[in-house]
């Protein structure tokens, strides 16, 4: 299974990027590995030019074809995802997520902006293909907080999201590997 980690912050750090590498790290504790794309490293001209033929942009949209799983970070600006993630997701071909789990991750100000995962971010996912776009996260910034001290804190009800989240992504991923029964050949009988 290849999960992708993708953020789609402009900055760096950003809280999104660490709530997005704190399930990355849960994910590698259950035994899952991991590669990170952060679209703020692609060359903006050829982004923001949707140019097709930049290497890197290439080697960005493969990287998202051969996922299983992608785990897509993003801040909420405005009540809407950032515009660098819906530049790298325009470049997408229009079933460029066919098939895959997707988990979303936002990070914003306050409450306010929470359901701008499921009015903003899911549907373009869902537009672009995805097979199962699960439950999102959604932490305030008094729920992700970074000190050169004590590192990355996360509140407790988001740590639990995290884990149930993890959780069902694995399930869900298990359940789209399970065999499926082979179908037993119809005999026909006939009657003399």
């Amino acid at each position: 299974m290849t999960v992708l980690l993708l953020s789609g912050s402009p900055s760096s750090p950003s809280r999104s990027a660490r709530l997005l590498h704190a399930v990355g790290e849960k994910l590698h504790q259950l035994g899952q590995q991991t590669l990170s794309l952060h679209v703020r490293d692609l060359p903006a001209q050829a982004l923001l030019h949707a140019d097709f033929s930049d290497p890197e942009l290439q080697a960005a949209k493969a990287l998202v074809a051969q996922a299983d799983v992608i785990v897509v970070a993003t801040p909420i600006y405005k009540a809407a995802y950032s515009g660098l993630l819906k530049s790298f997701l325009d470049i997408l071909p229009q079933d460029g997520l066919d098939g895959k789990i997707i988990l979303p991750l936002a990070t914003g100000g306050s409450q306010s902006h929470m359901l701008a995962i499921d009015y903003g971010l899911r549907p373009v996912l869902a537009s672009l293909s995805a097979r199962h776009v699960l439950p999102g996260i959604y932490a305030t910034d008094a729920q992700v907080v970074w000190t050169d001290l004590h590192g990355l804190q996360i509140d407790g009800a988001i740590q639990k999201r995290i884990q149930d989240a993890t959780s069902l992504l694995l399930d869900s991923l298990h359940g789209l590997r399970r065999p499926q029964p082979s179908k037993a050949p119809v005999l026909s009988v006939a009657h003399c």
